[in-house]
């Protein structure tokens, strides 16, 4: 719980009418810990290589405007989004950097959005290519827009595959209003031990690189790793990294915590809203999936499934109150959940609860949520609902 002189030190992302103090749930957001996370990561890149933090989904659900800025102090010089509107949002905020769009676009309206905006979008198809360079051309744009080439190499995804790479990155040359930033590909197995997969797509990137180079074109940039492979080895560096998870302190893998020491940026926190005592043999939540085997203190708890928490995760977990672990006992509801507190018997309504993040000498992290629902720690941050307002500690 912060101290009342540490209330005094908190930014909200998000405008809030109320004081920090009278909400049910919120996000805290550790800039510290990501402008650390950040910088450790610079350390494993060579001086030429450039770092693209991913700030898709809102920064996976961290905020995508305040990670945006932190990031970029910190050592990124690129940010990478999904989506159009997500762009724009860190632009309305007045940030400068290059943006780098990685999902498809290609209506109209995205086009005239991305060229007004200075948005850099990604091709993936010949067709998208034209489509591009004939709506450029039909407004007059004063220069040519940089776009950025993404070959398919093994995702099974986007873009085209690395055999057809060639004659791909060559038609998008000879288009008009069109100026090729960056080549690109996306691992599919970055994270996993065994790396057959990984190696077999380096191998395609590389010949298909080396075919467009053998064409008299010379890439700008060349980008393949995600966090994983930034933290396996530099030979999958290249000229620029996409890291998205491991800025926000979390591993893509068990087996890559060796190679960097990371702090975890968010953490989810409720308050106590009422404490009761209930009977032996009374039933908690819907569907009375717990009885109380024996009489029992009980605290509701102001967050649920629509701010959330899985309700797959009922009964599952444990969470922080006082410093202590205390069970989650029957379903978890779409706005409250219910902690057996038997063992703190001085709780009262008020007190702070830690679903994610530490009390104490105890943590409880998105990969604890992630492994008990068998999912990856990536969906549990992202999960996190807007109307859990984030609170950046400075």
């Amino acid at each position: 719980m912060l101290s009342h002189e540490e209330t005094f030190k908190v930014e909200y992302h998000q405008c809030n009418p109320y004081a920090w103090f009278s909400q049910r749930a919120w996000v805290e957001i550790d800039l510290l810990a990501l402008s650390y996370n950040v910088r450790q990561v610079v350390k494993l890149l060579s001086p030429s290589t450039k770092l693209m933090a991913v700030v898709k989904a809102d920064a996976y659900g961290h905020g995508a405007v305040a990670v945006a800025q932190t990031v970029l102090d910190s050592g990124a010089s690129w940010l990478g989004v999904a989506t159009v509107p997500e762009g724009i949002e860190l632009r309305e905020a007045g940030i400068k950097a290059p943006i780098l769009i990685l999902g498809p676009t290609s209506t109209l309206e995205q086009i005239h959005a991305i060229a007004y905006w200075h948005l850099q979008p990604t091709l993936t198809s010949p067709k998208q290519a034209l489509v591009f360079s004939d709506t450029l051309e039909a407004i007059n744009y004063p220069s040519n827009l940089p776009v950025h080439i993404k070959f398919d190499t093994g995702m099974s995804r986007l873009g085209p595959s690395w055999q057809e790479a060639t004659e791909f990155v060559k038609l998008v040359e000879r288009l008009p209003n069109l100026e090729i930033a960056s080549i690109y590909s996306h691992l599919a197995t970055a994270e996993d031990q065994d790396q057959t997969v990984m190696r077999q797509q380096q191998e395609r990137f590389e010949e298909a690189i080396a075919q467009i180079k053998a064409s008299e074109i010379e890439p700008p940039l060349l980008h393949l790793a995600n966090s994983a492979a930034t933290l396996t080895e530099k030979a999958l560096h290249y000229d620029m990294v996409r890291v998205g998870l491991a800025i926000y302190g979390l591993y893509p893998a068990h087996h890559l915590r060796s190679r960097i020491q990371l702090k975890p940026v968010l953490q989810v926190k409720a308050r106590v809203t009422q404490v009761k005592t209930i009977a032996k043999g009374s039933g908690v939540s819907y569907g009375h999936k717990f009885i109380a085997d024996r009489e029992l203190r009980l605290a509701v708890v102001g967050i649920g499934y629509a701010d959330g928490v899985p309700r797959n995760l009922s009964q599952k977990m444990s969470f922080l109150i006082c410093g202590q672990r205390v069970p989650q006992i029957g379903a978890i509801t779409m706005d409250q959940m219910m902690l057996d507190v038997s063992t703190l018997p001085d709780i009262q309504e008020g007190e702070v609860v830690t679903l994610i993040g530490e009390q104490g000498s105890e943590q409880i992290s998105a990969e604890d949520w992630a492994n008990q629902l068998n999912t990856i720690s990536w969906e549990i941050l992202c999960g996190f609902k807007h109307r859990l307002p984030r609170v950046a500690l400075m």
